[in-house]
């Protein structure tokens, strides 16, 4: 087998592993209601549940970053992916307080142990291909997700039990997933044959210093994510005045936008460099919650809604990509570590906006992740020089376009 074709199935592998951890994750958001009224969680204690799960993910990232010192990240997300699969099904599965409990902690650890395998990969892969190809793994995610969020919403409108809506889904990922994963691809650290992890040489002793640029990027894009996935909804019905109905649709609008801009995202970056398409999406971010929080209506709103979703969807993999160039000897570390920040704008976005809507108002809350997005322009050096393409000539003339099954010029 040649290495092209090796790094052929390790790209459809992995893409398929985003797109089922974007079904899983869709699947668990969408139903918290039901999974609140089953088990009968308080308003309360609500928060607690929802909040372990990101703080168990970020434990797991930093565990995972020790982990592939001795094992590759392949390893890890061969088993961490049906472990978050099974997990899910446990949701659905239990009667009492402490299964879900147990159920929604596995599911945590797992994640992250999920999300920085992913991610590692797919930033070896990307230096082995020798241009960008980070933002069509992460459009899988967005699909995943669509998908996820269809089958969550007919779940509700069929009244399914939990159990009964999530086993369709696992019973069809978890074996696809387990038999792609015997071709996922571990690339070398700098461009050699594939084969290495990225994490055999030590931390550079400034490496803290250089990566938290992209670890403050990183929490300020989740907090803008976070931001339309917990308030999109009450925004656009209690301040924009919409229906219900209507309310549901900017999140599904942000999903679709964020799958289409990432889907075309690569193209960008291969033509333009990853600075000016981080620049691009940050402002493009911006104006979209800037429109919001000035929407005289609620289609207006949308507006801003679907601009989020175009400026958003390029930061987060285009950061994980940057990690991975500063640190081309100790990718996995940087991913690792980098992760963390995913969940730390998880739980900062939601409860930032929500106390800052109840002591002010919800329009001024939403300048608020308009402020901190804007952070990213200041942060653009670390994601390498203006006219960059892929690390400072790194782009490679011709290589194999997995996507395309053929060779690209």
């Amino acid at each position: 087998m040649t290495v092209d074709v090796r790094l052929r199935r390790g790209r459809g592998a992995l893409g398929f592993s985003f797109f089922a951890q974007g079904v899983a994750f869709a699947l668990l958001v969408t139903r918290i209601p039901a999974i609140q009224d089953q088990y009968g969680i308080s308003d309360g204690l609500l928060p607690a549940f929802l909040a372990a799960v990101p703080i168990l993910a970020g434990v797991s990232s930093v565990a995972t970053e020790h982990l592939v010192k001795r094992i590759p990240p392949s390893t890890v997300l061969r088993w961490a992916q049906p472990v978050v699969l099974l997990a899910l099904l446990g949701v659905g599965a239990g009667t009492r307080l402490w299964h879900v409990a147990v159920a929604l902690g596995v599911f945590g650890l797992a994640v992250g142990a999920l999300d920085a395998s992913m991610n590692m990969l797919g930033v070896s892969l990307q230096r082995a291909y020798g241009r960008s190809i980070m933002l069509g793994f992460h459009a899988a995610y967005s699909l995943g997700g669509i998908l996820g969020a269809s089958a969550a919403w007919a779940g509700a409108h069929w009244h399914l039990a939990l159990f009964t809506g999530y086993l369709p889904a696992v019973a069809v990922l978890l074996p696809v997933a387990l038999v792609g994963s015997r071709f996922y691809a571990d690339a070398a650290p700098a461009g050699g044959a594939a084969g290495g992890g990225g994490a055999g040489e030590g931390w550079p002793a400034k490496g803290g210093k250089l990566l938290l640029p992209l670890c403050v990027v990183m929490a300020c894009a989740y907090i803008g994510d976070s931001t339309v996935a917990n308030w999109s909804a009450k925004y656009l019905q209690d301040v924009l005045g919409s229906s219900e109905q209507l309310a549901t649709v900017p999140y599904n609008v942000y999903m679709v936008t964020t799958l289409i801009g990432r889907a075309v995202g690569d193209l960008g970056v291969r033509r333009f460099g990853a600075v000016a398409v981080v620049r691009s999406g940050t402002v493009v971010a911006a104006g979209g919650f800037a429109v919001v929080a000035a929407a005289p209506g609620a289609w207006t709103g949308m507006l801003g809604f679907t601009l989020l979703g175009i400026g958003l969807c390029v930061i987060v993999p285009q950061t994980f990509a940057a990690a991975g160039r500063l640190f081309p000897g100790v990718s996995d570390t940087a991913v690792a570590r980098l992760n963390i920040f995913n969940y730390v704008g998880f739980l900062i976005g939601s409860p930032l906006v929500g106390g800052i809507g109840d002591a002010w108002s919800y329009r001024g809350a939403m300048l608020v992740p308009m402020v901190l997005v804007l952070v990213t322009l200041f942060q653009t050096r670390s994601f390498g020089a203006d006219r960059a393409r892929y690390g400072g000539g790194h782009e490679r003339p011709r290589v194999v376009d997995v996507g395309r099954g053929g060779n690209e010029v």
